[in-house]
């Protein structure tokens, strides 16, 4: 399969060179399969086969792109999508910069992402995963729901400019358990992350989702008073404030746009605290890294923050293009995000609660409805959901309804961070929306942060 992709692109090369077209090709194939449960039964059993092509075609400053859904077999079809691209780039408006089309100097073809045996992941395999890790958890009134999502990814590239062609493979799964009770209404949820098949540990799920549905079972609710608390995050949160972080910090082209937090005389100086380690990390492959970005360039270690100084914004080739600054390897897909982890002893949820504790810590491991409230001064909100708890310094727990935090993340990330866990954990944050991009950040298990703001609380759950 590999070698008829290389060749199509190949073919597609040469026709748009007899038409004297300036083009570039970006070949997507996603083979996606999803498990989902309500209700304690599967809802939905389904799977989908798409190959993508996006044509750019190019003239001078300008560009347009055409997509087809299409397959191998259809070259036709794909030389009529480098006719419309022509004829479209004709028409289109002139940018205000000179657009790169890269020269790739070699072909790169990197497979080291994918993994045959979490490829091969069949029906019965899925099912007696959710199996084994809801095994003996539900009731008449504890239902069971989530989904197991994975897939595999295929990424080829050629353009007009060189015969050397880009191609990259990968496999991944996103897993997603959730209990709630039918009656009261609360849920506790638990997830995992794969890029091979031995990364899938349902016992692990299990152990988590057993921990939560015994403390939602019988510890007491409570409202909690409005006021500051040190707050400790999971790391599902955590993951979410990170990748809100690339998007409203370091990203160079949120920041030229005006939609960023961080600003070019900031380089250099501190702005997180010392304890905040920020990498994109192309050797880790839970991952899914490109080890090369789109346009060629050779990816390495990059550090963002490092002892809380901030060190670079992230730039596209194309952003760069647009404002004049140099690319740093980020014409990606997705980044490689690795969050240091700090000299806490606690890895996992019952670590955490057996931890002696000076004042009462809460517990949030899941934002839900994360949003953006103001970009340039880095203010985000979201509320608790799925498992928060409320750590009693006297060494009881209680399980708080849900809380509004509206936050920036200067505040989080800076001098009132307290400590990071030594463990580290995968947190996925693919979407299922668009063509398939499995994304996942590394991230301690836990952080704690102290005197933080809840600015609402949930009379009931």
């Amino acid at each position: 399969m590999k070698d008829r992709i290389l060749q199509t692109l190949r073919e597609l090369r040469a026709y748009a060179l007899s038409k004297n077209v300036e083009a570039a090709f970006f070949y997507h194939e996603e083979d996606s399969y999803l498990m989902r449960f309500a209700n304690s039964a599967i809802s939905l059993n389904t799977n989908e086969h798409l190959l993508r092509l996006d044509i750019t075609a190019y003239e001078d400053r300008k560009r347009a792109s055409y997509e087809l859904i299409t397959d191998l077999s259809k070259l036709d079809e794909m030389k009529q999508g480098v006719d419309i691209a022509a004829e479209m780039v004709k028409h289109a408006q002139p940018l205000h910069y000179q657009p790169t089309v890269p020269v790739y100097r070699e072909s790169y073809l990197d497979e080291s992402v994918f993994d045959a045996g979490l490829a091969g992941i069949d029906n019965d395999a899925r099912l007696a995963y959710f199996n084994e890790a809801s095994a003996g958890l539900e009731t008449e009134e504890i239902k069971l729901s989530g989904i197991f999502s994975c897939g595999v990814n295929t990424i080829a590239q050629i353009n007009t400019r060189s015969e050397h062609l880009q191609y990259f493979k990968s496999s991944d799964a996103q897993i997603s358990m959730v209990l709630s009770h039918t009656g009261l209404k609360w849920e506790v949820i638990a997830e995992q992350s794969a890029q091979r098949q031995t990364d899938l540990d349902p016992s692990a799920l299990r152990r988590e989702l057993s921990f939560l549905l015994d403390r939602y079972r019988h510890d007491a609710p409570q409202q909690l008073p409005l006021g500051s608390y040190d707050i400790v995050f999971g790391s599902a949160a955590i993951g979410d404030l990170v990748d809100v972080l690339s998007y409203i910090g370091f990203d160079g082209g949120s920041m030229k746009r005006g939609f960023s937090f961080l600003s070019e005389d900031q380089l250099g100086r501190r702005v997180f605290s010392e304890k905040f380690q920020l990498t994109d990390d192309p050797r880790r492959l839970e991952t899914f890294p490109f080890r090369r970005d789109l346009t060629g360039m050779p990816r390495e270690p990059f550090s963002f923050f490092e002892k809380g100084v901030f060190n670079s914004f992230a730039w596209s080739q194309d952003e760069a293009d647009e404002f004049g600054a140099a690319p740093t390897g980020h014409t990606v897909m997705h980044q490689s995000l690795v969050l240091g982890g700090g000299d806490k002893e606690a890895g996992t949820l019952a670590e955490l609660v057996a931890l002696p504790r000076e004042k009462d810590l809460l517990y949030i491991p899941f934002l839900h409805y994360l949003n953006i409230v103001n970009p340039s001064k880095g203010l985000i909100t979201a509320s608790s959901r799925f498992g928060a708890l409320l750590l009693k310094k006297d060494g009881s727990v209680v399980v708080p309804y849900n809380v509004r935090v509206t936050q920036s993340l200067p505040e989080i990330f800076g001098d009132k961070l307290a400590w990071l866990s030594r463990t580290q954990t995968v947190n996925n944050t693919s979407s299922s929306y668009g063509a398939r991009n499995p994304t996942a950040i590394v991230v301690p298990a836990f952080l704690q942060v102290n005197d933080l703001e809840i600015s609402h609380s949930n009379s009931s759950y």
